[in-house]
């Protein structure tokens, strides 16, 4: 992975076709995602419980670009390797879901992966101001997380202080939950360049029919692009 601050769009797999994974992923990076998100819940940190790392490899030979693996599960810990051994990326955990998130990057990092932090909408930016040397990417949650298709939480505050807070370190910052055309420019300008986006990617397509995702993705690149560069 090479770092810039251009936007980038995520699909979440979450949205995706859960009989197509591998044929969905490829799908939609054919059609211009820039990385695919795969939202790993566990039905105790977040009430709903998803993926783990067996669908993480079995879909990584599909995915050509960046697999972001965000983890919505606590703890953390004694699945880093898994999820490294299962090809992720990106690493995300959220500095809530244990007590030592210092040493659960460490580990991230440690496993060759980057390490990114989570941040749920009540959590404040200030939560994470010790770890902006041990960090490649901060998610800021724009939903309770849990489950797709949410309506968007207004975090432009957060991100902007997260942003001044980044300064000139290489440091994405991402935005999970409710992004569409009508709130990507919102979350762009405040300083975010990385957008997740489940429905508003899937809604309309198929692997048989994608060109509705690209018109979606296009749809939402060009709403942020040209506000954050």
């Amino acid at each position: 992975m090479t770092f810039d601050r251009a936007i980038k769009i995520a699909p979440s797999i979450l949205a995706a076709d859960f009989a197509s994974f591998g044929a969905e992923c490829a799908a939609v990076e054919a059609q211009g995602a820039d990385w695919i998100h795969v939202d790993v819940m566990d039905g105790h940190f977040v009430p709903n419980i998803t993926f783990g790392p067996a669908t993480c490899a079995a879909i990584r030979p599909h995915i050509k670009g960046v697999m972001d693996v965000h983890l919505m599960i606590a703890p953390v810990d004694p699945y880093i390797d898994a999820f490294a051994d299962a090809g992720a990326d990106v690493l995300t955990a959220h500095v809530e879901a244990g007590p030592h998130i210092h040493r659960t990057l460490q580990a991230i990092r440690g496993a060759g992966m980057k390490a990114g932090v989570a941040l749920n909408p009540g959590t404040p930016a200030s939560a994470v101001a010790e770890l902006m040397d041990m960090v490649d990417l901060i998610c800021v949650m724009t939903v309770n997380p849990g489950f797709g298709g949410q309506k968007f939480i207004d975090m432009t505050a957060k991100i902007k202080t997260l942003r001044d807070m980044i300064g000139d370190r290489p440091v994405h910052i991402e935005i999970d939950g409710g992004v569409d055309p009508k709130t990507a420019p919102l979350v762009a300008k405040a300083g975010a360049d990385v957008l997740v986006a489940g429905s508003a990617v899937f809604r309309g397509g198929s692997v048989s029919d994608p060109a509705p995702y690209g018109d979606n993705i296009r749809a939402i690149r060009a709403a942020a692009t040209g506000v954050w560069a």
